[in-house]
């Protein structure tokens, strides 16, 4: 209607241009203001009658009312022709509903901008804390300070401001801007003694604007104005420990309102949830799924832990608790060589058998997601040949099916048939994260992930689940550098740079820098990508993620003789941990060096390469060992592997390295094929 109402101060209303309406006798703001804080919804007469006098009401009061509405419309709406229905104060039932919109309240804009900060990444937080404070007039409905109608709202949106005041200065001491936050903080503290946390940001902000003796003056403070309610807290305990320490004062330390709440929720944890109970089980998987993205300490310390999670769930004897364990760590994973392969075959096995006891024991009508998250377990924790369990066939023998892996792959069909008939989006989500992992069977598989990404990224943005949205939009960045198409891999990593800043996934920037790197030496060239890749290999060594970092170093070592027609120089990989890549690395080194039948013999022994994001790299890696020494076999067998990938480039489709295009790759493995056949002359 153009109107706009507010209640952060004196009731108020104002037309479309920002000009303030008159609203008559302090009964006209009455009424209006508690039509506004029911919030859309009908409010029977008889209830405005009574909240309006205290006392007993008049004998006039219904018809005094209808009055008072009567005269708001007319000032709400002045171009309503006559008799027609008023259509933002309206009659309905027994009593009247103001129908406003949500930006048509300043409480309301209130909300829903401290709702906006309480999501954003610091500097834009600042901002929108500052939007939001900054529409409170005065105290809520000050024209009706003792109304017992208005008490609750009151108590309520004051609440709320005063966590916005806390908010706000948090938000500025996470951006470095200790001292801006200074001078409210003081008078914030001065008006709400009682506010613990509001000392703990005020002495944090004094001491990072390098005030420490300030900072603890005020902490002896907070201690004297707390005394009288239930003392110190722990987060003003743990602050004032750390400056007597001399350790606090850091720009990047969290600030006293999440560390209060974390403390207190936490103390509040262990008095009310027995020990060795259930509920601490299913609490503390939900606690390592969360840790296991907040960085590299998080992720060890998350693997590490869930091992004896699973251990503790699996003696309580009960499958069905056991399964659920096993089946919460749905931790979003983009890496397709486990970080730690025993342990991964371990846990997929583990959840083959109790998704094997829990289908046996619940029968048929037993809950299909719990049977839907293992398989997802089962599927992503097969990832390239962590669930073997045999030795891996030959690269030069003709290509055979698998036991484990056709297992991983049907664990990873039906854990997706399960989910879409569910239409549960989390649990979708974490089984195309399996499918992901499972769509290695052959080389050239990136179009494939590529539509699997788009279709996981749209179902995280249309379901809000930020870190399968980081993850859908990984696997896409990997596939379009496959496939070549960098434009849309790298509005994919402008976009991943930016979800993983608002939801706190730093590990997502490792994916990313990798790619610039891999990008640059597409675009630039090795020499222009060279010393961006050295820093990589020092920033990202200690990522938490061993998977993807042990052995990186050779990959970009081999990355200038792969990309040309030659063999690389042995004495470049002298002091290079080869890490999983060993086996592949030896027969191109050892024909590299001249040792022509021990390169042979190291081919003919070699394993196929991993089903992994890497596999076309390696099998590029032995076609090029192979035509140096001519062994038929393994050079045929990398001839028809990559056959299927001639469009996409040879290892571009993890994000790290590129070996140039894998046709350039065929080409020469073709060449020497013929040549090995043609009769001397």
């Amino acid at each position: 209607m153009g109107v706009e109402f507010g209640l952060l101060g004196p009731v108020a209303v104002w037309n479309s241009d920002g000009t303030p309406l008159p609203l008559g006798a302090p009964r006209h703001r009455e009424v209006l203001g508690r039509l506004l804080i029911a919030r859309n919804r009908v409010v029977p007469v008889g209830r405005l009658v009574a909240d309006l006098w205290d006392d007993e009401p008049p004998a006039g009061a219904v018809g005094a009312v209808r009055t008072f509405v009567a005269a708001l419309r007319r000032t709400l709406e002045p171009g309503r022709p006559p008799r027609q229905p008023s259509r933002l104060l309206v009659t309905d039932g027994p009593g009247y509903v103001l129908r406003a919109g949500r930006d048509a309240v300043d409480a309301w804009q209130f909300e829903d901008t401290a709702a906006r900060a309480a999501g954003a990444p610091p500097h834009a937080a600042v901002a929108l804390w500052e939007e939001a404070l900054a529409r409170w007039r005065g105290p809520v409905l000050a024209d009706f300070p003792d109304a017992t109608w208005a008490a609750a709202e009151q108590a309520r949106l004051e609440a709320l401001r005063l966590d916005a005041v806390e908010r706000r200065a948090d938000a500025l001491l996470a951006t470095g801007a200790a001292r801006d936050a200074v001078a409210d903080l003081r008078a914030h503290v001065a008006v709400h003694p009682g506010r613990e946390d509001g000392w703990v940001l005020l002495a944090t902000a004094l001491d990072r604007s390098g005030r420490r003796g300030e900072a603890l003056e005020t902490l002896r403070q907070a201690r004297g104005a707390l005394a009288g309610g239930h003392g110190p807290g722990p987060a003003l305990v743990r602050v004032e420990r750390l400056m007597l320490s001399g350790t606090a004062g850091s720009a990047t330390e969290p600030a006293g309102t999440t560390d209060g709440i974390w403390d207190r929720a936490a103390a509040a944890w262990d008095r009310s949830v027995p020990a060795r109970s259930r509920a601490r089980l299913h609490a503390t998987a939900g606690l390592l799924r969360d840790l296991a993205v907040t960085g590299a300490d998080g992720l060890e310390e998350a693997r590490e832990h869930r091992r004896e999670l699973v251990a503790a769930a699996e003696t309580t004897g009960d499958t069905e608790l056991a399964a659920r364990i096993i089946g919460s760590y749905d931790v979003p994973a983009v890496w397709t060589r486990a970080d730690d392969p025993a342990d991964s075959a371990e846990l997929s096995r583990a959840a083959a058998r109790t998704a094997a006891r829990t289908a046996a024991r619940l029968g048929p009508g037993g809950p299909p997601v719990l049977r839907a998250r293992l398989l997802s377990v089962v599927a992503v924790e097969s990832r390239g040949d962590a669930a073997a369990d045999a030795p891996l066939p030959r690269a030069a023998d003709s290509p055979v099916t698998e036991p484990w892996r056709l297992r991983a792959e049907r664990a990873a069909a039906e854990a997706v048939r399960l989910a879409r008939r569910l239409a549960d989006p989390a649990l979708l989500a974490f089984a195309l994260n399996g499918a992901f992992m499972q769509s290695f069977a052959t080389c050239g598989s990136a179009a494939r992930r590529e539509a699997l990404g788009a279709e996981m990224a749209r179902l995280a943005v249309d379901h809000h689940l930020p870190g399968h949205e980081v993850l859908g939009r990984l696997i896409r960045l990997q596939a379009c550098a496959g496939l070549g198409d960098l434009a849309a891999a790298d509005a994919e990593a402008d976009e991943i740079d930016r979800l993983a800043h608002r939801n706190e996934r730093p590990l997502a920037g490792v994916f990313t820098s990798w790619y610039q790197a891999l990008r640059t030496c597409e675009t630039d060239g090795w020499a222009k990508a060279r010393p961006r890749y050295a820093r990589l290999l020092e920033s990202t060594a200690n990522s938490g993620m061993p998977g993807l970092t042990r052995g990186a170093a050779v990959l970009v070592a081999l990355v200038p003789a792969m990309r040309s027609d030659g063999l690389p120089d042995p004495d470049d990989f002298a002091r290079l941990d080869a890490g999983p890549y060993g086996p592949w690395l030896e027969p191109l080194l050892l024909a590299a060096s001249g040792a022509a039948e021990e390169a042979r013999q190291a081919l003919t022994a070699v394993p196929r390469p991993p089903r992994d994001l890497l596999q076309e790299a390696l099998w590029c890696v032995l076609a090029r060992a192979a035509g140096a020494v001519g062994h038929e076999p393994v050079l045929r067998q990398a001839r028809d592997q990559l056959a299927s990938a001639a469009d996409e480039s040879a290892g571009a489709g993890s994000g790290l390295i590129s070996f140039g295009p894998v046709a350039h790759h065929l080409r020469a493995a073709q060449e020497a094929l013929d040549a090995g056949r043609r009769p001397l002359t």
